[in-house]
């Protein structure tokens, strides 16, 4: 009766779609047109193009109204370092390319990009409209840079389109319809919501805010909304018009208001009932009973956060993209408050109670009241009019700030092919050595469908029934594990080593 119940629970999910490919050849046109046409509430104008997401309604080929959410992500690194850290947002992925000047290195870029994510995608050739359009040669320059598409060795969808008039758009909207149908995309409708941070930031005025989209279940008021060890009330819950709702299920954008902390871009969020299980949840991450991202990559970078104001909404956006260039293994900047217009005393209380936080003005001076605060409070206010001087002086401090951190160095794989008898926190069973070796009194990742669900310690270990203190590939062989994990046949025992970096 389980079985029957769970399957009724079980319904379509609307496609999550993100748009990727050269930063001039459409994409924002693109998005701006499906928005500005396809949204049907269009009472609060231009709120959605703050929220990084938005759900459009368009009809399928039956011509029933079908949602489809869009991500607006500022491009293939922001969606790179959400993979980073095992988000799987989008389900869908649109490769813009210009019909006018063709394939670019960033296409190539974005393109695998997609591919390492392993998601269905669509070619959307642009500016079919322009004189110099030229839809074939751009259709050979892609089979050129192996990207095949139908017609041209491949399987991979094509839309010819023009996002500035919107020639082709409706064509498109309806592939994306025709390949979710393919796809099959599915959630619980009685499930807490889960999926992931889109956007994060600190409002001067709200406090912590983030959106989320939905991969699953849904999401009501009275819920604690869990990302890490950030936590939430939906208390304050606005869909993507900026306007208060009560629930929200999945593919749906959400903003939440209220968290404690400024949760991750890219990280995973749960919602509980109970807020003392959210807080339980939240404590286990902390003490690493659970992982972090649930995923085989691990992001354990520092983050150093910055308040940024500027003379105009222009400058924020170039340096945003020059600080977005400034990399290290160890350490990345993240803007959680940006402005136009003088430092003022609520950017420096914002930044109290941070060690780490950083200030920063450019062709801006800062109000007496906050010049005053941040010399009482020690937090250090930087003012530039030229922005490769302060790109040079935020990469020194980077490589100042960031920790020399451990590296986790996967040494062995083993695939259990049976599970024996287990006794409260010890389970004996057998498996097979498949990469590198395992060995006597090493603590091991347990990995199922590639998610790490928890370590354990091998305590003894046997080939061909005699002890041994070490199996090499290719091996069979009996262990005794010490976990509060349950081990079942299919699981994955990861050995590493950690080293200093």
């Amino acid at each position: 009766m389980k079985d029957s119940k769970e399957k009724t629970n079980i319904t379509e999910r609307p496609p999550i779609v993100v748009v990727m490919g050269h930063i001039d050849h459409g994409k924002s046109t693109l998005l701006d047109y499906i928005r500005k046409t396809n949204i049907v509430d269009r009472e609060a104008g231009g709120i959605t193009q703050h929220i990084s997401a938005y759900e459009v309604v368009h009809k399928d080929e039956h011509g029933k109204d079908k949602k489809i959410t869009f991500l607006d992500t500022p491009g293939h690194e922001a969606f790179s370092k959400m993979r980073e850290r095992g988000a799987e947002a989008a389900d869908i992925a649109i490769l813009v390319v210009s019909a006018e000047d063709g394939v670019k290195p960033q296409t190539v870029e974005a393109y695998k990009t997609i591919l390492e994510s392993k998601i269905p995608f669509i070619v959307a050739i642009n500016k079919i409209d322009r004189p110099a359009a030229n839809i074939e040669k751009t259709k050979m320059e892609l089979a050129e840079n192996e990207i095949y598409i139908e017609g041209y060795g491949g399987k991979t969808p094509v839309a010819e389109i023009s996002a500035k008039v919107g020639t082709g758009v409706d064509n498109l909207l309806t592939l994306i319809l025709l390949l979710a149908e393919m796809e099959n995309f599915t959630a619980n409708t009685e499930e807490g919501a889960s999926g992931y941070v889109i956007e994060a930031n600190l409002d001067s005025k709200r406090g912590v805010q983030a959106t989320l989209v939905i991969k699953d279940g849904k999401l009501k008021k009275g819920m604690t909304v869990a990302v890490e060890d950030a936590l939430c009330s939906t208390r304050i819950m606005e869909n993507f018009l900026g306007k208060m709702v009560n629930d929200a299920t999945f593919s749906s954008p959400v903003r939440l208001v209220g968290f404690n902390k400024v949760p991750k871009v890219g990280a995973m969020f749960k919602s509980f009932e109970k807020k003392s299980d959210a807080e339980e949840y939240a404590k286990d991450i902390l003490t690493g009973k659970i992982t972090k991202t649930e995923k085989r990559e691990v992001s354990d970078k520092k983050i150093i956060p910055i308040i940024l104001r500027a003379d105009v909404m222009g400058s924020i956006e170039a340096i945003e993209k020059e600080i977005g260039k400034i990399k290290s293994d160890g350490a990345e900047f993240k803007i959680i408050q940006k402005g136009v217009g003088p430092i003022n005393e609520s950017d420096i209380k914002s930044s109290q109670g941070s060690s780490d936080i950083i200030v920063i003005g450019f062709n801006v001076k800062a109000d007496k009241g906050a010049n005053d605060l941040a010399l009482k409070q020690n937090i250090p206010v930087l003012f530039f009019d030229i922005i490769y001087k302060m790109t040079e002086w935020l990469a020194e401090e980077m490589e100042k700030r960031r920790p020399r951190v451990e590296t986790v160095e996967t040494t062995g794989r083993a695939k259990i092919i049976k599970a024996f008898s287990r006794t409260k926190e010890r389970q004996v069973v057998g498996g097979k050595v498949t990469e590198g070796s395992i060995s006597l009194g090493e603590t091991v990742k347990i990995i199922r469908r590639e998610f790490e669900i928890g370590k354990g310690k091998i305590v003894n270990l046997e080939k061909s029934k005699q002890k041994t203190s070490k199996v090499e590939e290719g091996s069979e062989f009996g262990t005794m594990i010490e976990s509060k994990i349950e081990i079942v046949s299919g699981d994955i025992l990861e050995s590493f080593s950690i080293t200093q970096k």
